[in-house]
């Protein structure tokens, strides 16, 4: 399979790989994005070495420090290391055995290292990183023909022990790359590759389940409906996704139950929380570590965290909008006895027709550029999120889906509506927009020009009352 997207990364590791000294490359991002595929598709099998760390996740026992380094150990054997060379005791010893190695291939131009789920081989009381560190700044970073790349699941621990280290890696990387999920036109191409041939409409569709996560999107199968692949994928016995939420912060997080506490007190409200608010529900203080969860699932991509454009206040909102948490927790997480054909036996029902419209919400906060793209308005700053219009006594309060502060003094108030068909505004809803219009300038002193947009699956219905939308956007503006 191809590399589809990722282009500006991939250049960033090739710019790095035909520099003049060592490099230091830590890449990150959420389980199932690309990161290994990523690398490997770069530098096909054009490694001086490589290795992944073993999985603490699988099986019954335990994963030991012996077990990290044995794998390790036969990897070296794999690169060109003798077989006669015992099996290291320490990581100090496992590390002068790649150095060694890596010196016999000297004089190859850079010679690219590539070690795979990194945090996993940082066993308790290994003394890993130590070692790790004696590599690279000893070692490595005192050559000029060194390209070395890691990554893993564990971007917690990424983040902390290299991106943000202290220690004796403060300063040490080169460059981070934080791969984030497919756009929609990623989407796309993905599924066209894999012969999967939607309409945009259904893509969409697709994308509110799935997300753009490369691994979930490749169990989707050629001449299958959108719901026959969501039930085989999440509704079917033994599917693949049906325990995958769980899986996924268990890989990607130390201390993943608070992680997930999180996560499911996000899902309550599309708009989300403050820190406080969040503390309240989950019982994590601010000094128990709350700052750092939060600040690990933005990393991530899980989390968004957003100040309100307009308002005075000064609090972040924290909103969960990852799509595929997003649709497991609703669906999925704590229900026993699925059907396994409920989307099928579920399309078109009440209940997925609402979850729809606020799933479409959350499509369109992530295709914000191309949002704006479309608006022509892609060179002007802006400001955008969510926004609530506070009650007072004579008017009540209101969500808005998406307000776009620009610095020419226009502000796009943006509706967003999720149809099967070309969307219509009666007298009702003409009435109700218009006072939402006026309830925004009143509430936010707003001075300039209000443009109330309309973004929507095919078009807006020409009739009397749908001159109240000045901008309407399509489907085909969200794959720009």
């Amino acid at each position: 399979m191809s590399l589809i997207g990722r282009k500006e990364e991939q250049q960033t590791l090739l710019s790095l790989y035909h520099s003049d000294k060592s490099e230091f490359v830590a890449i990150y991002g959420r389980r199932r994005v690309g990161k290994t595929f990523l690398v490997a598709q770069t530098f096909k099998d054009a490694f001086a070495f490589q290795h992944t760390g073993r999985s603490p996740y699988e099986g019954s026992s335990k994963i030991t420090m012996n077990d990290q380094i044995q794998a390790f150990y036969y990897s070296l054997i794999r690169y060109g290391l003798s077989e006669d060379v015992p099996v290291p005791k320490t990581w100090i010893e496992a590390f002068y055995r790649l150095e060694n190695l890596l010196e016999k291939k000297a004089g190859t131009g850079k010679r690219v290292v590539f070690i795979d789920e990194l945090p996993w081989m940082d066993t308790p009381k290994s003394k890993f990183i130590s070692a790790f560190e004696g590599f690279y700044n000893g070692w490595a970073s005192l050559r000029d023909d060194i390209l070395l790349i890691v990554c893993g699941s564990s971007s917690s621990w990424i983040l902390k022990n290299i991106v943000r280290s202290k220690g004796g890696l403060y300063d040490r990387f080169t460059c981070q790359i934080k791969l984030s999920p497919f756009t929609l036109r990623e989407t796309e191409e993905f599924l066209s590759e894999n012969n999967v041939h939607y309409d945009r409409y259904d893509i969409v569709r697709t994308y509110m389940a799935f997300g753009g996560i490369p691994y979930y999107l490749g169990y989707l199968k050629p001449g299958a409906s959108v719901e026959q692949n969501i039930d085989n994928a999440f509704f079917k016995e033994n599917s693949p996704l049906q325990g995958e939420f769980v899986r996924l912060f268990n890989t990607l997080f130390t201390g993943s139950d608070k992680y997930i506490k999180i996560v499911r007190a996000l899902s309550k409200r599309n708009y989300g929380y403050t820190k406080g608010e969040i503390s309240h529900i989950t019982g994590i203080s601010a000094g128990g570590g709350l700052s750092e969860y939060l600040e690990n699932l933005v990393e991530t991509d899980f989390v968004e965290r957003y100040k309100p454009v307009l308002s005075n206040a000064r609090i972040d909102y924290f909103r969960l909008k990852d799509s595929f948490c997003l649709f497991y927790l609703r669906f999925i997480d704590g229900k026993k006895d699925l059907d396994e054909h409920f989307w099928q036996n579920s399309s078109g029902t009440k209940g997925i027709l609402s979850w729809q419209g606020i799933a479409f919400e959350q499509v369109c906060l992530t295709h914000l550029e191309s949002l704006k793209k479309a608006l022509g308005i892609h060179g002007i700053t802006t400001v955008a999120s969510k926004m609530i219009i506070p009650s007072t006594s004579d008017r009540s309060g209101s969500q808005i889906d998406l307000v776009i502060d620009r610095a020419d003094r226009n502000v796009n108030l943006c509706e967003m509506k999720f149809y099967s068909s070309d969307y219509s505004v009666d007298k009702e809803e003409n009435i109700r927009l218009r006072n939402r219009v006026e309830n925004f300038k009143t509430a936010f002193h707003v001075r300039g020009n209000v443009f109330l947009t309309l973004i929507t699956t095919f078009g807006l219905k020409y009739g009397v009352h749908s001159s109240v939308f000045q901008k309407t956007l399509i489907l085909d503006d969200l794959f720009l």
